[in-house]
C-alpha cells in the first residue's frame, strides 16, 4: 500500500525528471512542521530511497543549486554527489546557478571543483551561460559570479566581446588584463 509520504516522493521524482524545479522548492527547505526540521530531499536521501535513482539525485543538486538551497547542495555533495550535478533540462547545477544568480551555490560548486568548461544544450560554458543571463535575464549576484568564475579561471567560449554591456564588459576587460 502506497503512503502519502511515498506518493510525494513519486511525484518529486518526477518533477526532478522534467525540470520542474521552482515547484519543488518546498521539499529543499527546512520541514518547520517536522520535528527534525530537514528538508524532505535529505530526509529521502537518509532513508536510501534514491539508491536505486542516481541520476535523479544528480537532478536534486541541479535543483538545490538553481534555488540556492547550499545546504542541501552541500550535503548532497558529502555524499559522493557529482558537482556538475544532472544535466536533464540542458543545463547542469553550475549552468543554473550562476543563470538564477545564487552566488553561494557558485561559490560552493567552485569549491567542490566542478567544471568551467562544461557546456550547456546552448554549447556555452558556464562563463559563457552567467554573461548571457546577465545581459538576457539580469537578477542580483550575477554581475558577482562572473567576478568570481573569473577569478576560478573561467575563460569565455563565445568571443562576443565587447557584450554591449558596459559593467560586464570592464569585468572582462579587467580579468583579461591580468
Amino acid at each position: 500500500m502506497q503512503t502519502s509520504d511515498d506518493a510525494t516522493f513519486q511525484d518529486v521524482v518526477l518533477g526532478l525528471r522534467h525540470g520542474d524545479f521552482t515547484r519543488l522548492a518546498h521539499m529543499f527547505q527546512a520541514d518547520r512542521s517536522a520535528e527534525a526540521r530537514q528538508p524532505r530531499i535529505i530526509k529521502w536521501c537518509e532513508e536510501g530511497r534514491f539508491e536505486n535513482e542516481p541520476q535523479v539525485l544528480a537532478e536534486a543538486l541541479t535543483c538545490a543549486c538553481f534555488l540556492g538551497e547550499t545546504d542541501v547542495a552541500e550535503y548532497l555533495l558529502k555524499r559522493g554527489g557529482d558537482s556538475s550535478g544532472g544535466s536533464g533540462t540542458g543545463l547542469n547545477a553550475f549552468h543554473w546557478a550562476v543563470n538564477r544568480g545564487q552566488l553561494e551555490a557558485v561559490r560552493l560548486l567552485l569549491k567542490w571543483k566542478a567544471p568551467l568548461e562544461a557546456r550547456s544544450m546552448y554549447g556555452g560554458n558556464v562563463l559563457d551561460t552567467a554573461i548571457w543571463s546577465a545581459i538576457n535575464e539580469p537578477r542580483p549576484g550575477q554581475r558577482e559570479i562572473v567576478e568570481e568564475l573569473l577569478k576560478a579561471g573561467a575563460r569565455p567560449h563565445d568571443e562576443k566581446s565587447p557584450t554591449g554591456n558596459e559593467e560586464l564588459d570592464a569585468i572582462l576587460r579587467r580579468h583579461a588584463a591580468i
